[in-house]
């Protein structure tokens, strides 16, 4: 398992470090700390200067928060580049063919949330590798499982085997959650169709699905989230264009600045 830790050495991304350290374990996992350097445009002179400043700064934070896990057996290396840091980490995680980028994230809300030029929501949008995104407040120690919420749609069937063998590697419980918008839709036929799924390729899981009834996908998964707090939330974000960006922000989307559980985005 490989893991993208992208880092600014705020408490947020430290903290989203910890959080993958407990998650890889030591069953072959590698932890990749990835700091990227905005590029600096002005006088070619002092933007030497500065670029080398903040290459020594980093090199510096990177070598003290590693001093953090030397006794872990876990393989851990670092990474500093310089450009726009949601286009190097999605590109770095592409290239080493990485399991999963781990990011740290501080919720807003309201007009912050649909106005804030946000890292993590930008890597989301450019990723081809899933995302976890850990708020502040969370503590792997404390995670007792998975759940995986969907809708029943095409697109969510590839992701099943992929959340069921990490929910396995990480040893916590697996549980799937839907929210019906509508009384008039049968979510009967999917709930069936994914109990069969489940049978056929995973014989012996044990499986539990929540249902629950709301107006919005939101409202439906906060209504889970109220009994079960302890728990990594997986839910799949299609890629739109950028007319569908602009005029509809996504259910996931909205749960990552919302969310006070780490929220696993599928991609």
């Amino acid at each position: 398992m490989k893991i993208i830790i992208p880092v600014d050495f705020s408490d947020n991304s430290l903290n989203a470090l910890d959080f993958a350290v407990a998650l890889a374990g030591k069953k072959d996992g590698e932890i990749i700390l990835v700091h990227v350097i905005e590029a600096v445009y002005d006088f070619a002179s002092q933007a030497s200067i500065a670029m080398d400043n903040m290459y020594k700064d980093a090199e510096s934070h990177m070598a003290e928060t590693l001093k953090k896990y030397q006794d872990e057996d876990l393989k851990i290396r670092t990474v500093i580049k310089e450009g726009t840091a949601s286009i190097s980490i999605t590109r770095i995680a592409r290239d080493l063919d990485a399991t999963l980028i781990v990011m740290g994230t501080q919720g807003v809300s309201g007009i912050a949330a649909a106005l804030i030029g946000s890292t993590t929501i930008n890597v989301i949008k450019e990723s081809s590798v899933p995302v976890l995104v850990v708020p502040a407040e969370a503590n792997a120690l404390e995670i007792k499982k998975v759940a995986l919420a969907l809708e029943f749609a095409n697109h969510e069937d590839k992701f099943i085997d992929w959340v069921i063998a990490m929910s396995q590697r990480w040893e916590r419980g697996l549980e799937f959650v839907h929210v019906q918008t509508s009384l008039d839709v049968k979510e009967a036929p999917g709930i069936h169709k994914l109990e069969d799924y489940l049978t056929i390729h995973h014989p012996g899981l044990p499986v539990k699905i929540h249902t629950f009834y709301a107006k919005t996908p939101v409202e439906g998964l906060d209504q889970f989230l109220e009994e079960n707090e302890y728990v990594i939330l997986v839910m799949c974000h299609e890629h739109k264009n950028l007319w569908d960006q602009i005029l509809s922000r996504s259910q996931t989307i909205k749960m990552v600045f919302h969310s006070k559980v780490p929220l696993l985005v599928m991609v």
